[in-house]
């Protein structure tokens, strides 16, 4: 349980939030299910549904990683392509 909270507050601190991931909306519920799961006694539903939301939650974390490497990345080059026509426009002078 504490891993898949870690998790949780792991996408949310990467800038994840429920309204536009629903992985993260998803490992939440499954979370709370688990806590309830717990409180019931039912373990080895506890211990199923924490390791799903622990894995929805990384996965969240890794979309958004992914998505701020990609525009970065656009952002880079971007900038190569402008200075590749500035060199350009001096080889030209």
């Amino acid at each position: 349980m504490r891993l898949t909270q870690q998790a949780l507050e792991q996408a949310t601190a990467v800038g994840v939030n429920t309204d536009e991931s629903p992985e993260l909306k998803l490992a939440e519920d499954k979370f709370a299910r688990a806590q309830s799961n717990m409180a019931d006694q039912s373990y080895k539903h506890a211990r199923m549904r924490a390791e799903q939301a622990e894995l929805d939650a990384r996965l969240a974390e890794a979309k958004v990683l992914t998505a701020k490497s990609q525009e970065q990345l656009n952002v880079l080059n971007t900038r190569i392509t402008r200075l590749r026509k500035q060199l350009q426009l001096g080889d030209a002078q």
